[in-house]
């Protein structure tokens, strides 16, 4: 059996053992440990285990996924939804759907706070589903409008996901965080024009609340400056070049420590709590870590990854198709897999055909523009049944709703996401704009 054929083998034993529901990290280390030690030998599979993990791990960009998880901790413990929320709802909530459109806009707010897609959708939930169900929202229109305004978390300055894929591609983390902005507004728009073209065919699905004078609606801004003074100072000091990610980070997790603080919602207790944690999530993305880069040292010892690329540029077709081919295959992973595993598991296969592709860009816009469109369509995984992530979480918070309504409220976002896809797809520039603007 050739180094290919055992490739091959590996990756449909490490798929049976995720579908007998083994943890995706330990599936990653036993396949890519057993697949090193069938080609290399034994003692080089166990030289690699050795210096493995502290190559990996004592890299210093690394240190920035626990700040930010720590980060969105405080966000959470702070009561930072609950305000964005408010504010967003005294706003829009007069408007019919303007509740789901506040839900929208504080997700993208928490997003840019917390980072974690699952970790806004499980907030936001708690707060905006009582009000909207409250105002008459059917089960379908509420829950799909937060399951939907999740995915913001992972796609809008900071992602934990994007800090992953800058670590595994070897590229520059502000520079994704500058070229993920344009699409994550554009996601956030797309679902508030989802949800007015929604309530305009179904308008008993939505009631509207009073409208507040312009008094009040100022003062609901006064609850969240704070939280515009943090995203200020973490993404503005990376860009100014005041601090570096992991620096500001670590700047993002104070503030919002400081915040909850002061208004009495952090103490010793619920301090100890988030990091635990921020631990165990830490400890969780790390293991898969591991995994993963053994299964990378693995493919380089098969070279299954240069054996496809050159099997796909043989192809008579433009790169724009394969690039499509790609995309269908993260929609259809979405179905099945979480996004982190998704991205860890995968690059190291399409990161180098992507990369041997002429779509006129540099090398740098390239790897930048597929970060971003893998995170899209990962995002879009998050939402996509049979598994959909977020729609599991929000179902379950909202008990009288049936699963197969939340996934029906879910399909005019879905919508909205492949008229994205297909923009980002077709206009690079449009993910690139914000990249030559700030460098």
């Amino acid at each position: 059996m050739t180094a290919v054929e055992i490739g091959g083998v590996a990756f449909l034993i490490l798929f049976v053992l995720l579908a007998i529901r083994v943890p995706i990290g330990v599936a990653m280390m036993a396949v890519g440990f057993g697949g090193y030690a069938a080609i290399a030998g034994l003692n080089p599979a166990l030289n690699t285990l050795k210096t493995i993990a502290y190559e990996r791990y004592s890299s210093y960009t690394f240190s920035i996924v626990p700040l930010f998880l720590l980060m969105g901790e405080f966000a959470t413990i702070g009561g930072i939804s609950q305000a964005l929320f408010k504010a967003a709802n005294t706003w829009l909530g007069h408007r019919r759907g303007g509740i789901a459109m506040a839900a929208i806009g504080a997700c993208a707010g928490f997003g840019a706070i917390a980072g974690s897609s699952l970790a806004t959708a499980a907030t936001m939930a708690q707060v905006a589903l009582p009000e909207m169900r409250r105002y008459g929202y059917s089960g379908a229109l509420a829950t799909g409008t937060l399951a939907a305004g999740g995915t913001l978390g992972i796609l809008i300055p900071p992602s934990i996901v994007l800090v992953i894929y800058a670590i595994l591609a070897e590229q520059n983390i502000a520079k994704l965080f500058a070229a993920a902005f344009i699409p994550g507004i554009l996601a956030a728009i797309g679902y508030m024009i989802a949800i007015a073209i929604y309530v305009r065919l179904y308008p008993d699905d939505a009631k509207v609340t009073e409208r507040q004078s312009y008094a009040v609606r100022f003062r609901s801004l006064l609850d969240i400056w704070p939280v515009l003074v943090i995203f200020l100072l973490v993404i503005g000091g990376i860009y100014l070049g005041i601090f570096t990610p992991t620096e500001a980070a670590a700047v993002g997790a104070f503030g919002t420590g400081m915040l909850a603080f002061f208004r009495k919602k952090l103490n010793w207790q619920s301090f100890t709590l988030s990091i635990f944690n921020t631990a165990k999530a830490t400890a969780m993305i790390f293991l898969i870590v591991l995994g993963a880069e053994l299964i990378n040292r693995f493919l380089v010892v098969t070279r299954l990854p240069r054996f496809l690329a050159d099997s796909i540029s043989s192809w008579q077709v433009t790169p724009i198709v394969i690039m499509i081919v790609i995309l269908i295959i993260y929609l259809l992973l979405g179905c099945v897999m979480d996004s982190l595993s998704m991205i860890l598991l995968t690059i190291p296969i399409f990161f180098p055909i992507v990369m041997g592709l002429d779509f006129g860009l540099t090398a740098e816009e390239t790897a930048i523009w597929f970060g971003i469109m893998t995170l899209v369509v990962v995002e879009v995984g998050l939402i996509t049944p049979p598994v959909g992530l977020n729609v599991f979480i929000i179902n379950s918070m909202a008990k009288d709703v049936p699963m197969m309504e939340s996934f029906r409220g879910v399909l005019p976002f879905l919508i909205s996401d492949l008229i994205r896809i297909a923009l980002l797809v077709a206009f690079p520039a449009i993910t690139l704009a914000a990249l030559w603007w700030f460098f």
